[in-house]
């Protein structure tokens, strides 16, 4: 599953500021069983708009991971929120079916 989330950066305050406290929570939420990746995408034309993609091999290891209090993780999302604003966009099933082409 794939949780997705937009970020708003505040004036002032710059899409790489959020990135490196993004990277600092990844690296620790990642641990999580369960937890398969993240991504950070700027939206083009916009530099202070931000999609975020966390996936999961399930809606239940990434509800079991917001489940279990992380101090550590707690501090980095708190010191990112003055200059930024977190709408959730929600929860979204894996495909069922996916064509890529094939890698050179």
């Amino acid at each position: 599953m794939k949780y997705i989330f937009q970020v708003r950066i505040k004036e002032g305050h710059t899409a790489e500021e959020y990135a490196e406290a993004w990277v600092k929570a990844s690296e620790i939420i990642q641990r999580a069983p369960g937890a398969r990746g993240t991504e950070l995408h700027r939206k083009i034309g916009d530099d202070k708009t931000l999609i975020a993609i966390a996936s999961w091999d399930s809606k239940e290891n990434r509800d079991a991971m917001e489940g279990q209090h992380n101090s550590e993780v707690a501090n980095i999302i708190r010191s990112a929120a003055p200059f930024c604003e977190i709408t959730p966009l929600g929860e979204f099933e894996d495909p069922e079916w996916v064509v890529l082409p094939p890698k050179d």
